[in-house]
């Protein structure tokens, strides 16, 4: 009965580290686990745009309290290993203890503890000589308590508890191996009222047996004070400290089956009427040997629900705006916990009116001219459309997403055409825009350039650059024409022939615009010199009226002098 303390210690801890399954006997692949991962495989909702329904599998049973305990443990008292006479017999006893206990729920039970101890020392204290004096010693207690204790069970391997026991203490006499006759009686047998208080941990190891970690409790025994190996009749309390462990074997209970229950859920959670709602119903704690029914039904008048699963498809055409209920049922029997049921809500929006943009092009047309004018319509739940115009002035025709406008007749000003659209449920949605018949433009006359007569310096070699009588004549008739159109300007191009230098072609420019400035009076300004690449010893002359435009392409303006 003197177990190790260390050696028990190192038990302890050992089993308290051990895996779970290992100490369940229950491995990763157990019936639980696998119905808990079929099932939820089996209910995920199937099709584009559904989420699937999942949930960490919860076993269908836990562990009840055991109907009985039985505790069978070593058990020590005090914290010494003399026991002192002279107050207290109870100190340093070793022994075993052994408990029945009934349980009532999983946490409220009655205790019944029953336990034999014995010495092999004593210490003795007193007056006489050679006190204190520690003898060989013989002698047992025997204790047996009554009470209810509190266990905090859950669904893990560790239970603490806690409790409070009362009842009595016997002990017999305490006699001495050293002495002979009636002085060998240390300690006169007595009995006692004893009372106990504490608490312990139990580890489970499968369902029926469990280790009693340790159990510590304050003790009081109330014996009567000894003098001379005779009782004094007075009595007086006791404190000790009392320390147990063992093994815990429990009886009946099994494992409790929790009840089944069920959530539910739709996907989208949002429609417009036509839109196809999938529900999903995950159901837990059911019993993998017993087959499951599943049905379901909907709020709301017009909704249909197709299904006899773990999903339904709810059927929402021709459903009005509102918000609706589908509820899913589950079933393994009509037991009490042996079905559930759950509900979802999911809303039927109304469909929005279509929108519209109309534009024309062009914008800006000529009396009797065309445009053509577009609808740029969209339906946000894509319904069809169908598209008619109006206008404010002329006529517009088309039935499609584009129409003709036609001005013909039409005064000039601002034309408003509607664009309207309609879709199949009468919704409808309009836009205008704008087309501007602008008023006849008259034929505006550009002034042209006229060229005037030519003048030729191939008459006389030796002065090339020499205006002549004839070529007098000439300028003479440009002088007039100038004079009569004084908003207009001449251009003189000079050429040159082959083996002539540009300069002769400026020099004869020049020469001609002398002769017009200083013998006819012409303004300088209103003569503009060019050097032409047209080869030939000549000078043309272009008359240019306000408003016309000279080629300058074939010819460089000459600096002024």
């Amino acid at each position: 009965m003197k177990l190790s303390a260390r050696m028990l210690a190192t038990l302890v801890v050992v089993l308290s580290m051990a895996p779970m399954p290992l100490l369940h006997g229950e491995g990763p692949t157990s019936s639980t686990s696998k119905a808990s991962g079929a099932l939820a495989s089996s209910i995920a909702p199937q099709g584009p745009g559904v989420q699937p329904v999942t949930s960490t599998p919860v076993p269908h049973r836990r562990h009840r309290a055991p109907k009985a305990e039985l505790f069978l443990g070593y058990s020590r008292f005090g914290t010494s290993s003399n026991n002192t006479v002279a107050g207290n017999r109870m100190v340093g006893l070793n022994g075993g203890s052994a408990s029945i206990a009934f349980n009532f729920n999983r946490y409220l039970g009655i205790v019944g503890d029953f336990g034999g101890y014995d010495d092999s020392q004593v210490q003795l204290t007193g007056t006489g000589a050679s006190q204190p004096i520690v003898i060989n010693s013989s002698g047992t207690a025997y204790t047996y308590l009554f009470g209810p204790r509190l266990s905090f069970r859950n669904d893990s391997r560790f239970t603490p508890f806690v409790q409070v026991l009362a009842g009595g203490v016997h002990a017999s006499a305490v006699t001495s191996a050293n002495c002979a006759g009636a002085a060998c009686v240390v300690l006169p047998v007595q009995s006692s009222f004893a009372f106990t208080g504490g608490g312990g941990l139990d580890i489970r190891l499968t369902h029926h047996v469990s280790i009693r970690a340790v159990q510590a409790e304050y003790m009081m025994t109330r014996f009567d004070g000894v003098a001379n190996g005779v009782s004094t009749g007075t009595s007086a309390s006791q404190n000790d400290l009392r320390l147990s462990s063992g093994l815990l074997f429990g009886f009946g209970g099994g494992r409790e089956r929790l009840p089944v229950a069920l959530s539910c859920s739709v996907q989208p959670g949002t429609v417009y009427a036509g839109d196809p709602v999938t529900a999903a119903a995950m159901a837990t704690n059911l019993n993998p040997k017993r087959k499951v029914f599943y049905s379901w039904t909907t709020s709301g008048s017009g909704a249909a629900v197709d299904g006899a699963d773990a999903t339904a498809t709810i059927k929402t055409s021709g459903l009005a705006p509102g918000s609706y209920t589908v509820s899913g049922h589950v079933s393994q029997g009509n037991r009490v916990g042996e079905e559930a049921s759950c509900t979802a809500g999911f809303t039927v929006q109304p469909f929005d009116p279509p929108t519209v943009g109309c534009s024309a092009s062009p914008s800006s047309v000529s009396p009797g001219d065309g445009a053509t004018i577009t609808a740029q319509a969209s339906s946000p739940q894509n319904r069809p459309l169908t598209y008619s115009y109006t206008t404010s002035a002329g006529t517009v025709t088309g039935t499609t997403s584009t129409a003709s406008l036609s001005t013909s007749g039409v005064a000039p000003g601002t034309i408003t055409v509607t664009c309207n659209a309609v879709d199949d449920l009468g919704k409808s949605a309009s836009a205008t825009t704008t087309v501007s018949v602008n008023a006849p433009v008259a034929a505006v006359v550009v002034p042209q350039t006229s060229t005037l007569c030519a003048i030729s310096f191939e008459r006389d070699h030796k002065r090339p650059v020499r205006v002549d009588n004839e070529a007098k004549a000439c300028l003479d008739d440009i002088a007039l024409q100038l004079q009569r159109e004084s908003a207009g300007k001449l251009v003189i191009v000079g050429n040159y022939g082959d083996g002539e230098k540009p300069k002769m072609a400026a020099e004869r420019a020049i020469n001609e615009r002398r002769y017009l400035t200083e013998e006819k009076g012409v303004d300088a300004g209103r003569i503009e010199p060019r050097v032409g690449t047209a080869s030939g010893r000549t000078a043309t002359n272009t008359f240019v009226p306000a408003g016309a435009t000279f080629d300058e392409s074939n010819s460089t303006v000459i600096s002024q002098p």
